[in-house]
């Protein structure tokens, strides 16, 4: 009966060290160092900070745009046109802050296809002009409209100023200018109406960790819009990389020429704060993809994927500064500096496809058509 008793005295002071020794409130990290990465606080900063601020910022240069149209339209002469291209570009600009957002409202209705497929298909931009007979919402249109057809209007319709306006000025081509830029806008008002209107709370609901979840839909939304349209489609197709021979033309605005390396800077800047969690309004920074990696790499001892990410951006940051301001001199004078921006971007697009979506367990939901 000692031994008994013994031995239940040494059980129950041996469970009690185990228990205390499991207590999550005496490891070294605290009581939070186990809990989960917050998934729905970042999708919450997303939408809040990030998303929707740059989508109404976008509408509102679109607004803009549509009354510099107008007064170019009901006065066209040197000063209305400086300024309607001037809002174009700011215009323009602020796209590339909402392109790599091709969700919800924006997938659907096809946002991006309507809005910046280039280089424009000028016959067919001619015929419609000349026919006066279009139906922008046809798919067949894509390449007729956006910002690359107001490219070609606004500046390759003549090498001559004097005579771009007076061109674009005649009642056919005004009409057609005027149809392209109420398009961009009833679009853009659409997808700002839907965020507003109640996606938001949708897409932040949303917080699991499958497909379908918004995390992982936007992940590789983001990611597709990297590799595909800033990687290959501003540098690598007009670099040639993708056909064996340089192809100029098929750089992003080719037409106004000096502002092509402002877009790519923009969108290539956009991917980066979206991915450091940057707020629009101020800079500040919230819930991230950056966080996010850290995260896991506290949980799980793995390599520091986040900062590799960050330090190659800046050797790519350095090569697109590199370049000249019109990307199409550039592929034609020395394409050599276009070959090595594309090669420090293909190098963030394997620790992002393949680094980042493992330790995040996030499968890839797209498949590559560039074949790289």
């Amino acid at each position: 009966m000692k031994f008994i008793h013994t031995s239940i005295i040494l059980i129950f002071i041996f469970s009690t060290v185990l228990i205390v020794g499991c207590d999550p409130d005496t490891e070294s990290g605290g009581e939070n160092e186990n809990l989960p990465f917050d998934r729905r606080a970042m999708l919450d900063h997303w939408a809040q900070n990030i998303i929707v601020p740059n989508i109404i910022v976008y509408k509102n240069q679109l607004v803009e745009l549509s009354d510099y149209k107008d007064e170019f339209i009901a006065d066209p002469s040197p000063e209305t046109y400086n300024e309607l291209i001037g809002s174009w570009l700011d215009a323009y600009k602020a796209w590339q802050q909402v392109s790599m957002f091709d969700i919800g409202k924006a997938e659907s209705i096809g946002l991006r296809n309507f809005t910046n497929i280039y280089p424009a298909d000028i016959e067919l931009i001619e015929q419609h002009v000349n026919s006066g007979s279009y139906n922008l919402a046809l798919p067949s249109n894509f390449d007729a409209q956006g910002f690359p057809a107001l490219d070609y209007l606004l500046f390759g319709l003549s090498s001559d100023q004097g005579e771009i306006i007076s061109t674009l000025s005649s009642a056919s081509y005004s009409r057609y200018l005027d149809d392209l830029v109420s398009r961009l806008l009833s679009l853009t008002q659409e997808l700002q109406d839907d965020w507003t209107g109640g996606y938001q709370d949708e897409f932040v609901d949303n917080d699991g960790s499958s497909a379908t979840a918004s995390v992982d839909k936007v992940v590789n939304d983001v990611l597709f819009y990297y590799e595909k349209y800033l990687r290959a489609g501003k540098i690598g197709i007009p670099a040639g990389i993708f056909s064996g021979s340089a192809l100029s033309s098929k750089v992003e605005a080719p037409y106004a020429g000096k502002y092509s390396k402002i877009l790519l800077l923009e969108g290539f800047n956009a991917v980066q704060d979206f991915f450091n969690g940057k707020s629009y309004d101020n800079g500040s920074t919230g819930p991230s993809l950056k966080q996010y990696l850290e995260y896991v790499q506290s949980q799980n001892q793995t390599v520091d994927i986040a900062s590799a990410i960050i330090d190659q951006w800046a050797d790519a940051h350095s090569k697109i500064l590199a370049l000249d301001d019109n990307l199409k001199l550039q592929v034609e004078q020395d394409n050599i500096k276009m070959l090595e921006a594309y090669d420090a971007l293909q190098k963030v697009v394997v620790l992002l496809k393949v680094d980042m979506m493992q330790a995040l367990n996030i499968q890839v939901d797209f498949v590559d058509a560039d074949g790289d």
